[in-house]
């Protein structure tokens, strides 16, 4: 079952998501889902929708306030219109606070532009009990890793021209210095890897879903969460 909800942020601002749940609620665990820089849209809202088939309540925070695109200019105009801090601090904390007061644990994921706010949240929210990044990550000046007290898992794409590869190993470093239990894996494969709408002429240059590397970070992503929020 999916339905629009609305939810209080830290700061007592109201906003919106998209909330998808199983069949059977009682006992499930939780993920907040965190969208690309298209918005909320049909994709992002099917991530929230293949969790619940999973057994997991799935939120998705509408950090744009009802705005999507499928233009490339407009959704990079959307992403840098948007203050990550607040979104991490506030929108993402704000929809795992609201998911525990449904279930025992909650994790969070995102792609690409929410990737890099799984990370910013993990240090910002202390209610978040694990996070799966997909292809993303913010600069590694603004990730405190010290805050980050929860297991992280990570799917990189060897061949990201957004986010290249490199930037991944001194994340690691700062990651293992901090004594962060995290679980990362490279897959040769472009940005965006697991969008199954990154196909066709429509998509971007840079981009390529992957379906059988998709399987293998599902999978993983699974086990992961299973692990750590069962």
């Amino acid at each position: 079952m999916a339905t629009t909800v609305t939810f209080k942020r830290p700061d007592g601002q109201i906003i919106k998501g998209y909330l998808a749940e199983p069949e059977h609620t009682a006992g499930a665990a939780a993920v907040v889902v965190i969208q690309e820089w298209w918005g909320v849209n049909e994709q992002i809202r099917g991530v929230a929708d293949r969790l619940a088939s999973a057994g997991y309540i799935a939120l998705v925070p509408d950090l744009y306030r009802g705005k999507a695109t499928v233009e490339a200019e407009e959704a990079h105009h959307l992403m840098t219109g948007l203050n990550f801090g607040d979104a991490a601090s506030q929108d993402v904390r704000g929809a795992v606070q609201f998911l525990k007061n449904r279930s025992g644990k909650v994790g969070v994921t995102g792609f690409c532009m929410g990737g890099a706010l799984t990370l910013l949240a993990l240090c910002m929210s202390p209610e978040i009990d694990a996070g799966v990044v997909w292809y993303g990550c913010p600069p590694l000046e603004y990730i405190d890793a010290t805050k980050i007290r929860v297991p992280l898992q990570g799917h990189w794409a060897t061949q990201d021209e957004f986010f290249p590869i490199a930037t991944i190993d001194p994340l690691q470093d700062k990651l293992s210095e901090a004594g962060v239990t995290f679980d990362f894996h490279r897959y040769l494969a472009h940005h965006a890897f697991a969008n199954e709408t990154a196909v066709g002429p429509g998509r971007i240059p840079q981009t390529q879903f992957d379906p059988v590397w998709s399987q293998q970070a599902w999978d993983r992503a699974f086990s992961f969460f299973g692990r750590w929020l069962r």
